[in-house]
């Protein structure tokens, strides 16, 4: 079966960038999250994205907020967005086939997505002056893509490089994310706001595990027929 997978250095290094992005925003979550202290931060609560918020603390969207390092936090969104987009577009091919164009697109827009959310914060200054609007639209396009993204590598992992159980974990998070994803809009517009952080982490982190399992899928496959070339021609041989 023919790779839509680039060869060499180029698909190496494009992998770790796409393995790399959701580990720095991990990273910048744990140390924001760590610095948020009045009142304790909760992650089974509290918005995921109010650890952006820089300014004074506020109540945003019916939660006290305090981020004291909501910079590292955004810094993270935006690294995050920028890995993604350039690790999958060294990775990708799009000149074999639909699978690898559709995968680049819903990069795009995930990557542009989280992106703007570190860019324009959820804050109560941005919905008074109507900036909220990229935030919104941001963390949408990153949830919706990123889900996609994750169950249409999933369903075409043998020509990516994924394993069969590995294929299915992606396709599994990215369902369960699009499961999520109604249930956490609801809880946002009717005001449940119960455990809305663990709602919205139940969207997020299927696309993030999904991002790692593909950088580190495509990282191992590249590696291996890096050291084993005479392997990497029986196969292309045999597909």
């Amino acid at each position: 079966m023919t790779t839509v997978v680039r060869s060499g250095t180029p698909a190496r290094a494009g992998a770790l960038l796409i393995l790399l992005g959701p580990l720095v925003s991990w990273v910048a979550e744990f140390i924001t999250a760590a610095a948020w202290q009045d009142p304790p931060y909760s992650p089974l609560y509290n918005w995921v994205s109010h650890l952006g918020l820089t300014g004074p603390p506020q109540t945003a969207f019916g939660q006290v907020a305090n981020s004291p390092l909501g910079a590292v936090m955004d810094t993270g969104w935006v690294v995050y967005g920028i890995l993604l987009i350039v690790g999958t577009f060294l990775v990708f091919d799009p000149r074999k086939g639909a699978r690898p164009i559709v995968v680049l697109s819903l990069a795009v827009l995930a990557g542009v997505g989280v992106s703007l959310v570190g860019i324009f914060q959820g804050s109560n200054a941005n919905v008074d002056n109507g900036l909220i609007a990229f935030h919104t639209a941001g963390a949408q396009s990153v949830m919706l893509a990123g889900n996609l993204m994750a169950i249409v590598v999933g369903t075409g992992g043998t020509r990516i490089g994924l394993t069969r159980r590995r294929s299915i974990v992606s396709t599994a998070l990215g369902t369960a994310g699009l499961i999520a994803f109604p249930l956490f809009m609801t809880d946002v517009f009717t005001g449940w706001m119960w455990n809305i952080g663990l709602f919205e982490r139940a969207v997020i982190y299927p696309i993030m595990i999904g991002h790692a399992l593909l950088g580190s899928s495509v990282a191992a496959t590249r590696r291996h027929r890096a050291t084993h070339p005479m392997a990497a021609l029986t196969a292309r041989a045999e597909s």
